[in-house]
């Protein structure tokens, strides 16, 4: 690939970079120049207070854009707003204004703040004090405000910053002794609104409505003002999210400088993976090398990662590199990620702001809105599930009238490899809307009983959490969760509920994983997940450091581990049989019978692989673990067996054929629904017995389902034709990671049957384009 002879900032470091690449090699599958935008301004609103307007002023801003104004209008007049626009597009300031505003015209009003992490929320609380505006009394509330501070911040603070978690167990709970302030709560503000998303957004959405039914005994109606990386309708995704009708700004007035997008496909090593499979350089490692050489150009640069240790991984490696050229250079580069302690993590945004780090590789801690922005460069080492999140992280590069270089680099997956060999489907296709699912019974059931321990719930409550809040209520009652009485349902038991219900996974209590020696916590497992993750010989994975499982106690709810940095891996062996309790759509396409419904998912892992970095098995040993069954929603089609005879398969060859189809259905089912990989799982069979054909079910990952299938029901044939695309696209001859190898198989990735998966493609979609039958 050649690169344009342009003069911009962007073209001339993919041009330095390329030319670090060993020669024959073509990582480059497209570069696409995306032009720059001029802002648009428009004059303070006249209902502006003098002193706000100056404060801003001395924090820079000037003039204001225009969305930022028509945000800011929606909101002072009282009518709850999602803003929607592009990274680094002032956003803050859409919020802040009529916030402000409010606080400095009312010294009783009151504002809350609500950010998906820590780190976003102390990033806004300091913008916030840098305005010295005393009437605000900003102050923040979260898991690390000490003791001492919370009576303080609870009775004096005006405008409290904090996350969803410390809403749902240290504020609603205690809602009593938060009078004045729910009483005088004008506005409550919800940023990065796209980051709730699936089972967390669900039990966040109800959580929105938990709180403005609190604010509403107290006699507040508070205005929502959500802001949120560019989604597709984000109004209707804003309302659902938050309960009330908002409207939207989505018009972008901020100025953009232009940038040069690259898609860059690691090339292939000479190491044979599993089955014999080619395998490719990592993304991690191919992200490093491109970091070491921005860095030698001096190019302040940011490359996201998809995990912890992968972000350590690649700061180590451009170290090394650098640390070849001019060891001055290494000590430039940093990891940045969750985990670190508060006062590591400002001085790492400082120093990158300032630019005495020029490299920095990080988790997407850094997308969510801590203001680090025009950089010259962002490298995205594997795609990161959304396009939102996608764009939000190349936001980073760029500054207003200067051009920057986006490098997306792919790692070794079937939509990875799919998106750099097809270019418009990252640079073409608008973004998604945010899948949440308020009604999910399995995240309502703990919400409701929350919701009930706060304030009796009551008829008038129950339109706010959706029709089937009802039915759910009455189990709450039959099961001695609540207690039913003619004015409502009441909580009946003296401990809270709240403390039992995780809201960022599906409501189930969580595994501690211990080191045994120090009795050291190192982190929780959801329970759902302990046996694949945290068996017995489990190699697991803690900030940078390994460790292995010595011991599961699944009826106490404890992983014993101790430090070990072996040089394998593990990866669980798992018996997958799924049952069809109800089918809620059904079509029938000739031969091909496409269906969404309920089922349940029973898996029990049998035994763990450990292999060598090579790929290479060293044994397989049993385990004897308990079976455990999810009860979740899927999609799923079957296929009548003549047509696959038909299309040249041979008995033998359907089952490989099917689990090939299905792995590579799964890598790409995140391009249509807001979802990662590992929120998904599938099952495929040549004869299930609840369907009498051949059949392939893709399910989610949650109790009661996130939503995810029910996007892949309703963008079947496109879905299914990318699945088909992407694995005809792979030049490797038997299947391999970029196709249809799966990194999550239980089977351990037998049988596979990649000229079958294809065969049984072109089935399916040939009935799909005829039409229903």
């Amino acid at each position: 690939m050649t690169v344009d002879a342009a003069t911009d900032r962007g073209a001339v470091l993919l041009r330095r970079v390329l030319a670090g690449v060993a020669s024959g090699e073509d990582p480059v599958t497209h570069v696409a120049e995306l032009p720059a935008r001029a802002e648009s301004t428009a004059p303070w609103p006249a209902w502006t207070p003098e002193a706000v307007r100056a404060a801003f002023g001395r924090a820079g801003v000037h003039t204001p854009w225009t969305h930022q104004v028509a945000a800011a209008e929606h909101a002072y007049a009282g009518r709850s707003v999602v803003i929607a626009t592009g990274t680094a597009s002032g956003k803050s300031l859409a919020y802040q204004l009529p916030v402000a505003t409010a606080l400095t015209e009312d010294q009783r009003a009151t504002a809350l703040y609500i950010s998906p992490t820590k780190a976003l929320g102390a990033d806004q609380l300091r913008a916030v004090h840098e305005l010295e505006l005393p009437d605000l009394r900003a102050a923040s509330y979260d898991g690390d405000t000490p003791m001492v501070e919370r009576d303080w911040v609870r009775a004096h603070a005006r405008w409290i910053f904090t996350n969803p978690d410390m809403v749902h167990r240290g504020i609603l709970p205690a809602h009593g002794r938060w009078t004045s302030f729910f009483r005088r709560l004008r506005y409550v503000v919800v940023d990065e609104c796209h980051a709730y998303r699936g089972v967390f957004g669900s039990h966040v959405a109800l959580l929105l409505r938990r709180l403005r039914r609190v604010a509403l005994r107290y006699g507040a109606d508070p205005v929502f003002v959500l802001a949120s990386a560019t989604v597709s309708d984000p109004a209707a995704s804003a309302t659902r999210l938050s309960g009330v009708d908002c409207a939207a700004v989505a018009e972008d007035g901020s100025p953009r400088g232009s940038r040069t997008v690259a898609l860059w496909e690691p090339p292939l090593t000479e190491l044979s993976g599993e089955n014999g499979a080619p395998v490719r350089r990592s993304a991690g490692a191919e992200s490093a090398r491109i970091l070491a050489d921005l860095v030698i150009e001096g190019a302040r640069s940011l490359a996201f990662v998809r995990s912890r240790l992968g972000a350590e991984l690649t700061a180590l490696g451009a170290r090394r590199i650098l640390d070849e050229v001019d060891p001055e250079l290494s000590g430039r580069v940093a990891a940045y990620r969750a985990g670190f302690l508060p006062e590591e993590r400002r001085a790492l945004e400082q120093a990158l702001a300032s630019g005495e780090l020029l490299g920095v590789a990080s988790t997407n801690a850094l997308e969510l809105g801590v203001d680090i922005a025009g950089l010259d460069a962002v490298v995205v080492a594997g795609y990161p599930g959304t396009l939102a999140s996608f764009w939000q992280q190349a936001g980073r590069a760029g500054r207003s009238g200067d051009s920057a270089l986006v490098v997306f680099v792919a790692r070794d997956d079937p939509l990875d490899t799919y998106l750099v060999h097809h270019p418009a489907a990252i640079l073409d296709k608008p973004v998604e809307a945010t899948v949440t699912d308020p009604g999910n019974p399995y995240v309502l059931a703990p919400q409701l009983a929350c919701a009930a321990a706060e304030l009796p719930l009551t008829e008038a409550c129950l339109p706010a959490f959706g029709p089937g809040a009802r039915a759910v209520l009455d189990s709450l009652v039959e099961s001695g969760t609540l207690r039913r009485r003619p004015n409502g349902w009441y909580w009946t038991s003296r401990d809270r509920p709240q403390g039992a219900v995780d809201i960022r996974g599906s409501g189930g209590e969580q595994v501690a994983v211990v080191e045994a020696d120090s009795g050291r916590m190192l982190g929780t497992v959801g329970q759902g997940k302990a046996c694949s993750t945290v068996h017995e010989g489990a190699l697991y994975l803690h900030q940078g450091r390994s460790y292995v499982v010595d011991e599961l106690d699944l009826d106490g709810l404890l992983a014993l581990v101790h430090a070990e940095s072996p040089d394998w891996s593990t990866s669980p062996r798992e018996v997958v049989d799924i049952t069809v309790l109800s089918t809620l759509s059904q079509q029938a396409f000739g031969g091909v019978n496409v269906c969404l419904g309920e089922v349940a998912v029973t898996s029990q892992v049998v035994g763990y692989l450990r292999r060598l970095p090579s790929g290479q098995i060293l044994d397989q040993v049993p385990l004897d673990l308990p079976e455990q069954t999810l009860t979740t929603r899927a999609v799923w089609y079957t296929i009548d067996a003549d047509l696959l005879s038909a299309a040249g398969l041979a008995r033998n060859e359907i089952p490989g054929s099917l689990h090939a189809a299905e792995h590579a259905a799964i890598g790409l089912l995140p391009l249509f629904a807001t979802c990662d990989r590992w929120d998904i799982g599938g099952v495929s069979t040549a004869l299930h017995p609840d369907t009498g054909h051949p059949t392939i079910f893709v399910h989610d990952g949650h109790p009661g389902g996130a939503g995810f299938a029910d996007r892949g029901h309703a963008a079947l044939l496109p879905w299914l034709q990318a699945t088909h695309q992407a694995i005809t696209a792979c030049d490797c001859p038997t299947g391999c990671p970029s196709c249809v190898q799966s990194p999550k198989c239980g089977n351990g990735n037998e049988p596979l049957n990649k000229p079958g998966a294809l065969k049984v493609l072109r089935v399916v979609l040939q009935s799909l384009r005829h039409g229903p039958a």
